[in-house]
């Protein structure tokens, strides 16, 4: 089967053939620097570094260049707020996303430039615009004149007399409300520090304008894929394919976006209080917990996070590391050469060239496991080492092998918990058999079993589940 990718501009799922064959490229929108990480803001980290393992096991090379906005009106405000120089604020929290991604095992993109080292592109960009006919100059500030340009809102599909005021300039005096700022006139309330010279004077980029200068100079006039957050459809995507196309440049051919992480239904936002921070969470759960329920979903789909997202997490990969860990201790751990050219299951491959169907590679990565163990447990070595090879295979495409260098100096944690599973999923099992059959003294007395021994077990449409109980 051919790979096979949703594209937002077309609203279909299109058969992906790159630009050069065997050679991908891809541009990602990266953090704006203005405050801690997030869960939500590492969704699409995670989305696409999926994408970029899938390419690279299929065959191809990819570059994947992924920027840092570190100058915007939020940062200039928030460090104003905090009398903090812009600049210092911005780099102190590009390193903590910089560590954020490392301890979720996001692949370092080829390139990550910073918007404040490529304002001569900009300039540059903004200068072919206005020469096209599409931009203008007013105040020494420079709009993109919508109007001009008639495939405006093309790519979320919009008719440009429904679309609300460019939230990003002032209206007054601009030739339509609409209009968005490609360069910003300094203000006398900003910092010199934040301005830079330039034909209308001094000033700096309007927000789109950075992406769309940042790409050019690494991927070229046109590229493959352009991905990013479902909240940059719109404006900033929109704003980005105009600006470019508007130079003459053909920019992306394919669009992809991630959808959120939601909490009771509302998309997470440090602005909603409703925020995880990655530093807080990863105090209590293991990082490739949260990159399973990241990248566990369809990356199209909404994640509803809930308290008990990172527990169903937490069981799922402790199933997972305790098979490749008894698996290994019984028949040999296979170099990582050898996972990473290991045929792959063909459900597994179907799945994921439809559009990166994880959650249906998923299904067969578990029925996989449940095979090793019964050949574990038969004392067949031949299928427990075959079972083995294929399941750190696909683990390793979705960045999740337990062998792997990034998760192994986790395995004496793992293991122990994976020990602890085994055994109690045999008393749920046994529990479950005894309820089947109406003996409900017996089921009780497995589940006071597993409490006094600080097991806690919830019993759901799903099956039953355990955790240990919390501390008092």
């Amino acid at each position: 089967m051919t790979l096979h990718l949703y594209d937002t501009a077309t609203r279909s799922e299109r058969a992906f053939t790159p630009l050069v064959e065997g050679r991908v490229g891809i541009y990602l929108c990266g953090a704006t620097v203005q405050s801690s990480p997030h869960v939500g803001h590492m969704r699409s980290a995670v989305a696409f570094d999926v994408l970029q393992r899938w390419l690279e096991r299929s065959g191809n090379t990819v570059t994947l260049v992924r920027n840092v906005t570190d100058i915007d009106d939020k940062i200039l405000a928030k460090a104003a707020e905090n009398h903090e120089q812009w600049w210092a604020r911005a780099l102190k929290y590009e390193r903590e996303f910089a560590h954020a991604y490392e301890a979720l095992g996001v692949i370092a993109p080829d390139a990550e430039p910073r918007a404040t080292g490529h304002i001569q592109q900009m300039v540059s960009l903004i200068s072919r615009i206005i020469d096209n006919g599409h931009a203008y100059e007013l105040g020494g500030s420079v709009y993109f004149d919508v109007r001009s340009f008639a495939e405006y809102g093309s790519l979320t599909n919009q008719a440009l007399d429904d679309l609300t005021p460019a939230p990003d300039a002032p209206t007054d005096d601009k030739r339509d409300p609409r209009d968005f700022a490609l360069w910003k006139a300094r203000k006398e309330t900003e910092p010199q520090t934040a301005s830079w010279l330039s034909p209308w004077g001094p000033g700096r980029p309007g927000w789109h304008i950075e992406c769309s200068a940042m790409a050019k100079r690494y991927l070229g006039d046109e590229f493959d894929i352009h991905g990013g957050g479902l909240d940059l459809r719109f404006p900033h995507h929109e704003n980005e394919q105009a600006q470019s196309h508007a130079a003459g440049d053909p920019f992306a051919r394919l669009w992809m976006h991630s959808a959120w992480v939601t909490q009771s239904g509302a998309k997470m936002s440090k602005s909603l209080g409703n925020g995880l921070l990655v530093s807080e969470v990863l105090e209590n759960y293991h990082p490739a917990a949260l990159r399973l329920a990241l990248a566990g979903v369809h990356y199209r789909s909404m994640l509803e996070y809930a308290d008990s997202t990172l527990d169903d997490a937490t069981a799922t990969w402790v199933r997972l590391s305790g098979f490749v860990s008894r698996a290994s201790d019984k028949v040999g751990a296979p170099s990582g050469e050898q996972v990473r050219s290991a045929p792959l299951p063909e459900p597994f491959v179907i799945a994921m060239d439809d559009d990166l169907s994880v959650p249906r590679a998923f299904a067969h990565i578990h029925e996989t496991v449940r095979a090793g163990n019964a050949a574990l447990t038969a004392g067949d070595d031949a299928a427990a080492s075959a079972a083995l090879l294929a399941v750190r295979a696909m683990l390793d495409v979705l960045g999740l092998d337990p062998g792997s260098d990034q998760w192994r100096d986790e395995s004496s944690t793992s293991g122990a918990l994976a020990a602890l599973d085994f055994m109690v999923r045999a008393d749920i099992d046994a529990r479950a058999e005894a309820r089947a059959t109406k003996d409900w003294a017996a089921a009780d007395a497995i589940r006071d079993r597993l409490s006094g021994a600080g097991i806690v077990i919830e019993d759901s449409a799903d099956g039953a589940r355990w955790s240990l109980a919390a501390d008092d």
